[in-house]
């Protein structure tokens, strides 16, 4: 927004007292902050009685965001992105809000929040199924998540998992979206709930509990692993970081090289990139896994270089399928950059307040990292969303899901 201050000059000439012509202006602009801004929204309903029959008519009430609620879907949303997207605790919150001029008991906006997810749970459901049912290739991983543990004064570790689909990279029609899950623990029986009906190629690291995915006896038949070539450069980061070691450094050179080709080659389509892999990473990885087991013998066994060369090779046959495979990236960077956030809201807010509140914060993060993959503004998105999602047809929900999405204002101009 933009605000023009106008600066009268003199009537009159200072020095003879004649009369002044306008000639010209100069403009300077300086950039100044409004704080935020409450309003009270009445909802008048007029009533009206018939003089005829003495019947009375009166306009339905309104539907609001969340049942019984007294907040406004624009403080709705507002509130949950400051929380899953800004990473502002809730008492934070209050606090910005009293110096406003409004008293808001933190109690008061975890409520909203509780209430907030169970609104957009049939969105959210419904986002989740088109991810995990109808993808390809899916990024997987996971983090720790402290959950306050009931009548104990203390915490518990928690897990959070995502599973992301972005065909970006190799102009596939599918949109991108993170589907973000809450469990009370990090058994392997979590993903394979998670993923029971997927089908395709599972990108992640090496946390065996996804082994039992890749076996022949899975519901579904197994899915075929990917490994990441991120993970496996990492190990040899730290040993080069650490030691200065020439072997370590040679490592991150050839694997580098196959970073060089998948730059090259970004946005291609997936034959395309599977044909210049064969043509040019192929050989490169060949001669790296040729290298590697020449030098492990001669290495020190319990060595933090000889782990890395084992780590890798190791994980071969899942670390070169992405040469057979145009649609598979070379690591899970897609995984590991939708749980930043997740990172960076557990030093804020420490913990989340039961298994319960866990599940809601997997609820938010999956629609507001989804709408930033889609490009979307995330909180005039959820303000649109929650305005709209009581009064929508169930049958008509997915026009709501970040991809398909488009403001009323939008849609009243295109009719």
């Amino acid at each position: 927004a933009r605000e023009s201050v106008i600066h009268p000059g003199p009537c009159a000439c200072p020095s003879c007292g004649g009369t002044l012509r306008r000639v010209g202006e100069d403009v300077t602009e300086t950039l100044d902050y409004v704080p935020g801004r409450f309003k009270v929204v009445r909802h008048v309903r007029e009533a009206f009685a018939c003089r005829a029959c003495e019947g009375m008519v009166q306009a339905p009430a309104p539907h609001h965001a969340i049942t019984r609620g007294r907040a406004g879907a624009g403080l709705l949303a507002h509130i949950a992105v400051a929380k899953f997207d800004d990473h502002l605790p809730l008492y934070r919150q209050a606090e910005i809000y009293a110096r406003d001029g409004v008293d808001l008991a933190t109690s008061t906006l975890s409520g909203w929040v509780g209430a907030t997810a169970a609104a957009l749970s049939p969105l959210i459901d419904l986002l989740r199924q088109d991810v995990l049912a109808d993808s390809d290739v899916l990024y997987g991983d996971d983090t720790p998540v402290p959950v306050l543990a009931p009548g104990l004064g203390q915490t518990k570790t928690g897990r959070l998992w995502v599973y992301v689909r972005d065909e970006r990279p190799h102009g596939g029609v599918r949109p991108p979206a993170a589907v973000f899950l809450a469990s009370p623990d990090r058994r392997g029986e979590r993903p394979l709930t998670h993923l029971a009906g997927f089908r395709g190629v599972l990108h992640a690291d090496g946390y065996a509990g996804f082994n039992r995915l890749y076996e022949g006896g899975r519901t579904g038949g197994a899915l075929i692993e990917a490994a990441c070539w991120a993970h496996t450069r990492r190990k040899f980061f730290d040993v080069h970081a650490k030691s200065d070691s020439a072997i370590a450094g040679e490592a991150l050179e050839r694997i580098g090289a196959l970073y060089a080709i998948e730059r090259e080659i970004a946005g291609q389509p997936p034959d395309e990139r599977q044909r210049r892999r064969q043509d040019r990473s192929r050989p490169l990885a060949d001669a790296l896994r040729t290298w590697a087991e020449t030098i492990l013998p001669q290495l020190s066994g319990p060595s933090d270089l000889a782990k890395a060369f084992r780590y890798m090779l190791t994980r071969w046959r899942a670390l070169t399928r992405v040469f057979d495979d145009g649609r598979i990236g070379l690591d899970n960077n897609p995984a590991e950059r939708a749980l930043r956030g997740v990172a960076v809201g557990r030093k804020n807010y420490l913990f989340a307040g039961s298994d319960r509140g866990a599940e809601r914060a997997a609820a938010f993060y999956t629609l507001i990292e989804t709408a930033k993959l889609n490009g979307l503004d995330t909180e005039a998105y959820l303000r649109d969303v929650l305005t709209r999602i009581a009064d929508h047809p169930a049958r008509r929900l997915g026009e709501l899901l970040p991809w398909n999405w488009a403001p009323l204002t939008d849609l009243a101009q295109a009719a």
